[in-house]
Parts: C-alpha cells; sequence; structure tokens
C-alpha cells in the first residue's frame, strides 16, 4: 500500500462515521432524538425562534435549564423552547455542573423505607385489583348478536368510567346508598363476571339480593358505556336508548340516576322517568335529546311509550332492580307489557332473591336463550336457588335403576327444554351399564361417546349423560348440569352441599336427586337441615328414618 493511501483510507474512515452518526440521529423522532442531547448535555439552541425572541433569551436567561414555554404577547404564538432555558444553580451544585441532575445516593442499609400513608396504600391496592381484573378476563363478546364474538374488554374505557364514578362518590365522600368503601375495583369480581356474560350474549340472574348494590350499578353502567363505545367505533348504529332500567319507585330511580350522572361528561347521557316529575315537562325533555340510558318506573314509561314520546323498541340491555318490590306493587303485568313493547331479544339483568315459582314463570317468559346466575354470596339459599331437591328411596337396585329411567323418561316426554347434559354420580360404574341396558329394553338409543359419557337419543333428540365418582366432584365443572342424580347418596354431606351450590349455572331452574336408603339413615339428620334452609318439601319417609 502507497505511504498515501493509508492517510486517505483514515480520512475515507472518519467521513464514513460522521455520515452514520447523522443518519442515525435523524432516523429517530425529533422528540426522541432531543431526549437523547438532553441526556447526554449537548442540546442545541432552538433555531425556529425569531432573532429578536432569540436574543432576548440568550440576554435574560444565561444559567441552564431544561425546558420552558414562552409566550410572545405581540404576535400570540405559543413558542416550545428546547434548550434556551436552562436550570438555575443551587446552594448544592453552585457552578451548575451537574445541569440540575440530582445525584443519587445509596440508601444505608440500616435505614428502612418510608412507612406508605393510607392514600398511597389504598391507590397500591386499586393498581393491584384493575391488574387481577385484567387478566381475569380474558375472554370477549358483546351485547347483540351482531357483535357479541368481538368485543372484549375490561378496555381502558370501562376503568375511565369507573374511575368517574368513584371519583363523584369521593368528592361528596359517600355512595348515593351512604356507603363508600374507597375502590369500585374490589367489586372487579362481580363486575368481570357480569363482563363475561355481556360478552357471551347470555342473560343475567342475581340471587344475592333483591336489589343491586350501587357498586354493581357503576359496574353495570360502565359495561354499557363501554360497549356503545365499542359498537361505534367499529361502525354499528346504536339505537337510543341502549339501556333501559326498570326500577320500582321514585327514590330508585333517583339513586340509580346519580350513579350514572357523571357519565355524562364522557357522552353517556341518562334521564330518570318516574310521577314526581309532571308528564308534560318529561315529554317536552325526551324530544329534545336523545339519551343513552333510561331510568324509569313502569307506569310512567308506558305512559310515556302511549303517547310516542319515546320509542324503547330498539333496547339492547333490559335491567329489572328487584323483582320482590314489583310483585308486592302489582307492576309484574307491566314489566310484560314493557318487554313485548321491545322488539328483538334483548340481554336481560334480573336482581332478585325471590326464588318462588311466580319468578320463576316470570323469567321463562321474557327469557329466550342462554342464562347465567351470578351469586357472590356464601349462602346456600342464593348459591342453590332455583334448584329443586329430590329424596327418592328405594330397597333394591332394581328400583334405583328403575326410578332412573323413571327420571330420564320424564325430561323426554315434557315439552320443556331438554339439558345439554345430566350428570350420574355413583360409587361404582356397574349400575351405569344396568341403566343403558335398562333403557334399550325400553327403545332408546345409547351412543356410547366414552367409558364415562353416552348420548340417549329418542325422536331426533339427543341426551348426553355423564357419570363420576364422589371422589372426583371437586374437579369437575358442574355448572353445565341442569339435572344431577345421586346414584348413591355420598358419604359426606358437604359433597351434597357442594354439588347443590355448583349446578345449574346456565339454566333458570335445576334438579337434583338423590337416593336414600336405611344404610344412610345417619345422613338423614343434615339433609334435612339443608332442605330447611332451602325452603324445600320434607319427605315423610325422611323424617321417620
Amino acid at each position: 500500500m502507497a505511504k498515501g493511501d493509508d492517510a486517505v483510507r483514515r480520512r475515507k474512515n472518519k467521513k464514513t462515521s460522521r455520515k452514520r452518526m447523522r443518519n442515525s440521529e435523524s432516523a429517530v423522532s425529533a422528540r426522541v432524538a432531543a431526549k437523547r442531547r438532553r441526556k447526554t448535555g449537548k442540546r442545541r439552541i432552538c433555531e425556529v425562534l425569531p432573532m429578536n425572541i432569540r436574543s432576548l433569551l440568550l440576554v435574560a436567561t444565561p444559567v441552564r435549564s431544561q425546558s420552558a414555554f414562552l409566550w410572545c404577547p405581540a404576535s400570540h404564538i405559543m413558542y416550545f423552547v428546547q434548550g434556551m432555558c436552562f436550570s438555575l444553580p443551587t446552594p448544592d451544585d453552585p457552578f451548575n455542573d451537574r445541569h440540575g441532575k440530582k445525584t443519587k445516593q445509596k440508601p444505608s442499609k440500616s435505614e428502612s423505607a418510608p412507612p406508605l400513608s393510607a392514600t398511597e396504600k389504598s391507590q397500591n391496592q386499586t393498581c393491584d385489583a384493575a391488574v387481577r381484573a385484567e387478566q381475569r378476563c380474558s375472554e370477549g363478546g358483546g351485547v347483540g348478536n351482531d357483535c357479541k364474538s368481538d368485543y372484549g374488554g375490561p378496555s381502558n374505557f370501562l376503568m375511565l368510567c369507573l374511575n368517574a364514578i368513584q371519583d363523584a362518590w369521593r368528592d361528596r365522600q359517600a355512595a348515593p346508598d351512604g356507603s363508600f368503601d374507597g375502590s369500585l375495583l374490589a367489586w372487579g369480581d362481580w363486575g368481570v363476571d357480569f363482563l363475561k356474560c355481556c360478552s357471551a350474549g347470555s342473560h343475567v340472574i342475581d340471587t344475592c339480593a333483591s336489589c343491586p348494590t350501587t357498586e354493581q350499578v357503576a359496574w353495570l353502567v360502565s359495561t354499557a358505556s363501554d360497549i356503545i363505545t365499542w359498537k361505534e367505533k367499529q361502525g354499528h348504529v346504536v339505537p337510543s336508548p341502549f339501556l333501559l332500567f326498570l326500577v320500582p319507585t321514585q327514590e330508585k330511580a333517583v339513586q340509580v340516576r346519580s350513579v350514572c350522572k357523571p357519565l355524562k361528561a364522557l357522552g353517556i347521557h341518562t334521564v330518570s322517568l318516574h310521577p314526581g316529575a309532571p308528564l308534560d315537562h318529561q315529554v317536552q325533555g325526551l324530544r329534545s335529546c336523545e339519551p343513552e340510558f333510561i331510568v324509569s318506573t313502569p307506569e310512567r314509561l308506558l305512559e310515556l311509550v302511549s303517547l310516542k314520546a319515546i320509542d324503547i323498541s330498539g333496547v339492547s340491555l333490559l335491567v329489572l332492580d328487584g323483582f320482590n318490590t314489583f310483585l308486592d306493587l302489582g307492576f309484574v303485568d307491566k314489566l310484560n307489557s314493557v318487554r313485548e313493547t321491545i322488539s328483538g331479544n334483548p340481554q336481560v339483568v334480573l336482581f332478585s332473591d325471590c326464588h318462588s315459582e311466580v319468578f320463576t314463570s316470570f323469567a321463562q317468559n321474557i327469557l329466550s336463550g342462554p342464562v347465567t346466575r351470578l351469586c357472590e354470596s356464601d349462602l346456600i339459599t342464593s348459591q342453590s336457588a332455583f334448584i329443586s331437591q329430590l329424596v327418592h328411596f328405594h330397597t333394591t337396585q332394581e328400583e334405583k335403576v328403575a326410578k332412573i329411567k323413571q327420571i330420564i323418561t320424564g325430561i323426554f316426554s315434557n315439552e320443556v327444554p331438554i339439558p345439554d347434559k345430566i350428570l350420574l354420580i355413583s360409587r361404582t360404574a356397574n349400575k351405569f351399564q344396568m341403566l343403558r341396558s335398562s333403557l334399550i329394553e325400553e327403545g332408546y338409543e345409547i351412543s356410547e361417546d366414552s367409558s364415562c359419557a353416552f348420548s340417549i337419543i329418542s325422536d331426533r333428540r339427543a341426551l348426553r349423560v355423564f357419570a363420576t365418582d364422589c371422589e372426583s366432584l371437586h374437579e369437575e365443572d358442574l355448572m353445565e348440569f341442569g339435572t344431577t342424580i345421586f346414584v348413591d347418596f355420598p358419604t359426606s354431606i358437604e359433597d351434597y352441599v357442594h354439588v347443590l351450590t355448583s349446578m345449574a349455572g346456565y339454566s333458570i331452574t335445576g334438579a337434583l336427586h338423590s337416593f336414600f336408603c336405611k344404610e344412610d339413615a345417619s345422613h338423614a339428620q343434615p339433609l334435612i337441615e339443608v332442605l330447611k334452609q332451602c325452603g324445600q318439601m320434607l319427605p315423610e319417609n325422611l323424617q321417620n328414618i
């Protein structure tokens, strides 16, 4: 290599490296490049300012600072100054050698972290609850048949709605019903379960109390607001009103309206309709706005519908607050009239601790489609709502098999929809083979699905039967079984209660059959206590055993 070639090569390398450095800085955004210069201390003078303003800053601000806004009254232009105003010297750094940066001091091992305040602890718990709620809601869907497989959550807008309601409560130090627990996310379990039901397009029956708590109302209206926003982003036309919240009294209407009021700033308008306000005033108010949510008593709503002041035919979500009070006031017929006014198949949310035949008949009349029962209570009466407990006595195995066959035949003969699955619980498997043979003799077609499942087919109607033993009960998901049969009574009353409170989660009614004999006499008294607690009829043979 010639002597001059080495120098040429070095100059070429330097030129290439400088070009590479310029390209690497221009490849990122101006904000990122400025951040890099700020970290390295190589800030440059902003070249977008007019010369007179730049000179003024250089004269008036000889010491460095990070960034500032400068308002120019003459031209009414906001200038963002970066690298022009610099941080002032401090007693700790009189010569500004650190350029305004604080030195990090390592804490000594003997020093402990300062204790958190009550506000910081509450914020940490809220953040943890939000993370848990987001982790628990891993499946999506949406209200209505048009988008129930695409909607997911909880979204940022849902959390924004909850925070807006919570901030409004914190300002007045109480919820509308006088309580305040500090965080709506403490109800995240119920809220996420409700969100999943809406996502799956399922009706909801809450069996814990006669009416929802204010926290449940907050989750409900926030979820509805989130669904409205999602539908609008997807280009769907959202009918008005979207949510119809039926309440029995004027006081309850005002309470629910106060929960929804903070959502108005987010674009969700709520109107309260009740006999306490003049009818003409409400008619004029409805003509001047198109509210997303309607909170109303049944009688006033029907009056406004008859006057054509409001159209509720396109309601997508119908909520009934407290069936007990509606029943006491004689509003059941009005509720049916409201439901008939709504076209299509809206999702329905029922709150009631009344598990009578009247409520069951009403629920079966207005609900069509999948149903999910929600219960956050530990009471057996709430968890076993709408489940009939039937105790059968036998002396021989042949009598037991004949009775099981009679139960299955009764399911096929009834005009009610056949449950998707039934569960047989026994200590041994030979009884199931006897049952299969007996059903085949009756003319039923048996399709063997697996060693622990088979299908009974009759008149093109199929009923899947699953079999398990008592030891595997706690490993099974019992919510899908509308009918469960204890072929052998369990050795522990706890197993009986576990099945009772875990089954038929996706149906309005359920049936738990159990077979009892003299060898099970030691479990008679605990079983009687459970039947009494649930309001079931006591068999005479069980009392005399």
